[in-house]
């Protein structure tokens, strides 16, 4: 090839460069924001942003925390389900779900001595099973909404709020089931900090609390059903997160669950706060899909708006 074909070539690549870019990278762009500022769109294009008072406290699509600086509940807010979006939750730059399955049943325990010397139990090495989680939420959960302790109670927990799972050692059967037990240990109850397993014996075994740095992992892992409700009175969702730990909605049957807390705090009737949860209450998509569900933010600003308080005087702004 000639100089003469190069340069040619080179040129009408460069020309196809240059006109590319100017219609995906400056024409196209433009084209679409221009369209997404058509009234009916502009809203959504915008992230659907939520104002009160002349400042943005949120997004209509992104759920968010109401608690204080230090991570208590605000009473006169109803709460958003659980989140694990970043450390603290609902961080829209950490989006995303803890991976645990129905098979994470049995916690990793914390160092007993770390305990003792002021660590916390994350530091200390705690990581606590999906099964865990929800045992603990739920009854958060009925304490947080003045409900009996024993309202949080769920299949397969103890009444100390973590997973009701034994570790059972002896001969097995070549299904692989023990046949009959040497050894039965609770293996999410450490010693140190439990009075007595939740369960004094299995098949007539005695059942042992967890000695920290013993494997039970050799043992068939069980868990027990115990007596709990097969329909909690704390609904799943109020336990569980989302895939994205940014759900912005609720179930009816959470909100319904925190209407006396919230009317409480607000000095005003259980009947008021239901009809403003009715107001902000979206049916099912087209009819038949999903289920009826309650944007928390949008209802909080309907409270505040509807019955202000002292300390409602309105929701900080939420976007970072």
């Amino acid at each position: 090839m000639n100089i003469g074909n190069l340069i040619r070539v080179h040129s009408a690549a460069l020309r196809a460069l240059l006109v590319l870019t100017v219609i995906t990278g400056l024409a196209y762009p433009a084209l679409i924001w221009a369209i997404a500022q058509i009234p009916g769109l502009k809203d959504k294009a915008d992230g659907s942003l939520v104002t009160a008072g002349g400042k943005v406290v949120g997004s209509s699509l992104i759920g968010q925390l109401f608690t204080d600086d230090k991570g208590n509940v605000l009473p006169q807010y109803f709460q958003s389900r659980p989140s694990n979006a970043g450390t603290n939750g609902y961080d829209p730059m950490a989006s995303g779900a803890s991976n645990l399955g129905p098979e994470s049943i049995v916690d990793t325990p914390g160092d007993p001595a770390q305990l003792k010397a002021g660590k916390s139990a994350t530091d200390a090495g705690f990581k606590p099973s999906l099964l865990t989680q929800v045992c603990t939420r739920s009854y958060g959960v009925a304490d947080t909404e003045g409900l009996d302790h024993t309202a949080g109670a769920r299949p397969f927990c103890t009444s100390d709020g973590v997973g009701a799972v034994v570790s059972v050692m002896g001969p097995r059967n070549a299904a692989g089931n023990v046949t009959n037990p040497t050894r039965v240990v609770s293996v999410n109850q450490p010693c140190d900090t439990t009075k007595a397993p939740f369960a004094a014996t299995y098949e007539g075994v005695r059942v042992e609390c967890a000695k920290y740095g013993e494997d039970y992992t050799a043992g068939q892992i069980v868990a027990i059903r115990g007596s709990a409700p097969s329909d909690p009175q704390v609904p799943a969702d109020a336990v569980t997160a989302s895939g994205s730990g940014l759900d912005p909605d609720i179930s009816v049957d959470y909100a319904d669950l925190q209407v006396n807390r919230v009317a409480k705090a607000r000095h005003i009737s259980a009947e008021q706060v239901r009809t403003l949860l009715h107001d902000n209450t979206t049916s099912r998509a087209l009819g038949f899909m999903g289920e009826p569900r309650v944007n928390v933010l949008q209802l909080n600003l309907a409270l505040d708006k509807r019955y202000p308080t002292a300390a409602s005087a309105g929701l900080r702004p939420a976007m970072n």
